[in-house]
C-alpha cells in the first residue's frame, strides 16, 4: 500500500510546519501534560525532537521513581547499574503495543547484562475506560495494566503525576534511551519499535565497543507498522478515544478503521485487572 495509506505523507508536511513553528515551545506544564482529549498539536509534537531536548552525549535529568516491585529507579544508581535501557510507554499507546514484542526479545538476549526499565507515563489515548490518571495510585494501577498486557518481566517505573521526568526528556509516547554509568545518554531511539537499531546499540555496549550509531529517529517511518495496533488500543481505551482520533488525525483514524474492516488489526488482549 502506498506510504501508509497516505497517512505518513499527509502528516509529513504538518510535521515540517510544526517543527518550524513549535521548536522553541516550552514543555507543557503538569496540568497541560495530563490532557483528557487528544489534539492534533500533541500528535505533531510527538513527531520530532527539538535541539534543546536531551540527546546522545548529554546527561540525563536527575530522577527518582518508584517501581511496581517496591524498589526505586534512580539516576544516582546508574554508576552501579548502567548501562540501562529506559523506555517510555503507556497502556493506551499503539507504538508501545507495537514495540512490546521486540522489547521482550531484546530483554531475553541482553537482559542478563543490561537492565531494562519501562517508565509508565501519561496515557497516549485516554478514554472512558482508561482515563488520564488523576493520582499516583491510579497511575501505578495503569502501570500494572501495562506490565500485564505485554507480559513484561523487567522493571516498571512510574513517573510522577505531573510527568516531571517525561516532560524534562521531551514527552514522546514511546522513546527509548540507553543510559551510561555517568548518567549520559549513549543512544536515543525516537520510537522503541526500532528493534534493529536498539539491538545494534545493545550489541555494541555489551561488547565494550563504541556505538556505531547513537540515534534512531525519523518522524513517520514507525507509523505504518503501528497502524494495525491503533484500533485495538482505542477499543480498549473506551468511548471518547475513537472520537478524539477522528477529530485530531482523521487519516490515521480512517486507516485504523480500514485495517479493522480488513481484519489486519492485531488481536486485542483482554484488559487484565490490577494485581
Amino acid at each position: 500500500m502506498p506510504d501508509g495509506l497516505g497517512v505518513t505523507r499527509g502528516m509529513r508536511g504538518k510535521y515540517e510546519m510544526a517543527r518550524d513553528s513549535d521548536s522553541r515551545e516550552a514543555p507543557p506544564n503538569g496540568n497541560a501534560y495530563r490532557f483528557d482529549r487528544l489534539r492534533l498539536g500533541l500528535v505533531l509534537r510527538d513527531l520530532y525532537f527539538t535541539k534543546t531536548d536531551p540527546g546522545p552525549g548529554e546527561r540525563m535529568v536527575d530522577f527518582d521513581l518508584p517501581t511496581l516491585d517496591g524498589g526505586r529507579f534512580r539516576s544516582q544508581d546508574l554508576s552501579e547499574t548502567a548501562p540501562v535501557l529506559m523506555v517510555f510507554g503507556s497502556y493506551t499507546c499503539p507504538v508501545t503495543e507495537s514495540a512490546a514484542p521486540g522489547l521482550r526479545h531484546l530483554h531475553a538476549r541482553f537482559g542478563d547484562r543490561v537492565p531494562f526499565v519501562m517508565v509508565n507515563v501519561r496515557e497516549a489515548h485516554p478514554g472512558a475506560n482508561v482515563p488520564q490518571p488523576k493520582s499516583m495510585e491510579e497511575k501505578q494501577a495503569h502501570a500494572g495494566l501495562l506490565r500485564d498486557l505485554h507480559d513484561l518481566t523487567f522493571d516498571i517505573a512510574v513517573d510522577d503525576i505531573a510527568g516531571s521526568m517525561h516532560r524534562a526528556m521531551s514527552p514522546k509516547p514511546n522513546s527509548a534511551y540507553l543510559l551510561g554509568s555517568d548518567g549520559s545518554i549513549l543512544f536515543r531511539a525516537h520510537w522503541a519499535n526500532a528493534t534493529r537499531a536498539l539491538a545494534a546499540a545493545l550489541e555494541d555496549v555489551t561488547a565494550g565497543r563504541p556505538l556505531q550509531k547513537i540515534e534512531s529517529r525519523g518522524p513517520t517511518r514507525p507509523i505504518w507498522p503501528t497502524l494495525q495496533f491503533v484500533a485495538p488500543v482505542l477499543d480498549r481505551a473506551g468511548p471518547g478515544a475513537w472520537r478524539d482520533m477522528w477529530l485530531a488525525v482523521p487519516p490515521m483514524a480512517a486507516a485504523a478503521w480500514l485495517f479493522r474492516l480488513l481484519s489486519i488489526s492485531a488481536v486485542a488482549k483482554p484488559a487484565p485487572g490490577p494485581r
